[in-house]
């Protein structure tokens, strides 16, 4: 089997549906350009850009920055409006429902909405008038958000930039990012400076800063020949500070609003007492209780100290932190935070075209800033967190197999061969590793008796098969 088969045929074990049905697609058939609603705000001559991954044309989001009054940057999100496309209860809303989210194989995209929209009509690309939600704060000096407002607008992205050339023109702002106009790279620097302020605010609320490692395969004439590692940097970070807050706005919109909503929760981790442990052995100390203060100033001094064994010590945290889920968020009831984030309210809403979860928020926004009753019930709202989660769960297990057997298939020819490792996963009578190089991920069959999550360890390669995503170690 090639890996698109591999991958197609784990999307469809693991129950999602690839391919769209009959009644899906005479419904994309029927879709044409919307006219724009009159209680759109008409925005397109501002200078909204987005930085997103040089092969994306799923955009869901742009950004706008301009100075505010006594030193804030007013910053504005704009997110897009998916739901004007996709109706509730329509055959392409149902089938978004079954898949929830979007599979990103490294062999192949299988997209929760059809390519016509997600890459299309509800995709905000560059010079292209479309509708969005536009998420509207102001940062101050300190990092404090302001504001919150939310409305519907017509937005137009000046801008498609790629995450390597911002992130290098991030640390060399002398040099032009190209192709980019000087308006927008003026946007670049408001804009940088309003993640500063977010990520140190965030910062001092105790959020964790990590640096995992991203395999993607590279093939060549159906073959993989190499893994390639996507590594963060600071275009990437600013994204994700923009997102966040993004996140955190939406969920207190609701909030004051009135409304019930879908919050993305990361509980205490259950298992501290193998975090202390770790970071114990690695030089530092934690308090036997869970605290994100203490565990965020450990990781700012490891990632300091040993800057590219950094993102082993972070995989190995982020595994013992365990997984989030999605939650019912009741007005005035709070349902959990996210310990990753330091927040407390904290939603998923700025990725309508790939998690269904943000659909269904999008949904809820429109109906409070319509002052229009909500279009879910509070039971309705709760299946639909628990089935986002279970297929955000499935969805990992799908592309984890897709990368597991590109690196089987890139490994099957050094059966034999011994390695560093560190070990990412410790589940029963199983344990996992990861290659340092390359960084490909399998288990121990042999001599794994008291490793556990975060040490470094010498494996050799016993088997590979790339069509199963099996990639065996034994321990030397």
């Amino acid at each position: 089997m090639t890996l698109v088969e591999v991958a197609r045929a784990a999307a469809a074990r693991e129950g999602f549906q690839p391919d769209v049905g009959g009644d899906v697609g005479r419904e994309l058939g029927a879709l044409k350009p919307l006219p724009f609603p009159a209680d759109a705000r008409d925005l397109r001559d501002l200078q909204w850009s987005s930085i997103d991954n040089v092969e994306s044309r799923d955009l869901d989001q742009v950004e706008f920055a301009e100075p505010a009054n006594s030193g804030g940057i007013r910053l504005l999100i704009g997110i897009a409006d998916v739901d004007a496309y996709v109706p509730r209860d329509s055959a392409i809303d149902a089938h978004a429902r079954t898949n929830a989210t979007s599979l990103y194989t490294g062999v192949a995209v299988f997209p929760m909405l059809p390519e016509k929209l997600s890459t299309g009509l509800t995709s905000l690309l560059p010079d292209e008038d479309r509708l969005a939600i536009v998420m509207d704060i102001v940062v101050q000096d300190d990092g404090e958000v302001q504001g919150g407002d939310a409305y519907r607008a017509i937005v137009r992205n000046k801008a498609k930039m790629a995450y390597e050339a911002v992130g290098a023109w991030l640390e060399q702002p002398a040099n032009p990012v190209d192709g980019v106009p000087r308006s927008i790279t003026d946007q670049l620097r408001l804009q940088a400076e309003a993640a500063r302020r977010l990520k140190a605010e965030r910062e001092r609320a105790g959020a964790l800063e990590f640096d995992t490692i991203e395999a993607r395969p590279v093939t060549k004439d159906g073959h993989v020949v190499d893994l390639t590692v996507t590594r963060k940097n600071r275009a990437r970070d600013l994204i994700e500070d923009f997102m966040i807050a993004a996140n955190i706005a939406t969920s207190r919109f609701l909030e004051r609003s009135g409304s019930s909503g879908i919050r993305r929760v990361v509980r205490r981790p259950e298992r501290w007492n193998r975090i202390v442990d770790l970071v114990r052995s690695h030089g530092g100390s934690l308090p036997p209780e869970p605290d994100s203060h203490a565990l965020a100033a450990f990781l700012a001094q490891a990632r300091a100290k040993d800057p590219l064994r950094f993102p082993d010590l972070s995989l190995a945290i982020v595994k013992l932190l365990g997984r989030g889920e999605y939650a019912l968020d009741l007005p005035g009831k709070d349902p959990g935070g996210h310990f990753g984030l330091a927040a407390d309210d904290y939603s998923h809403a700025t990725a309508p075209n790939r998690r269904y979860a943000d659909l269904v928020t999008q949904r809820l926004v429109k109906a409070a800033i319509a002052g229009a009753p909500a279009p879910y019930s509070d039971d309705e709202l709760d299946a639909i967190a628990r089935h986002c989660t279970e297929r955000e769960n499935a969805a990992n297990k799908v592309e984890r197999l897709a990368r597991k057997s590109a690196a089987a298939m890139l490994l099957e020819r050094r059966v034999g061969a011994t390695f560093d490792a560190i070990v990412t996963g410790v589940k029963g009578d199983a344990t996992y590793v990861r290659l340092l190089s390359p960084p490909a991920e399998g288990r121990v069959v042999r001599g794994e008796s008291g490793m556990d999550v975060g040490e470094r360890v010498r494996v050799r390669l016993v088997r590979t098969d790339a069509e199963r995503g099996f990639i065996d170690f034994e321990g030397i």
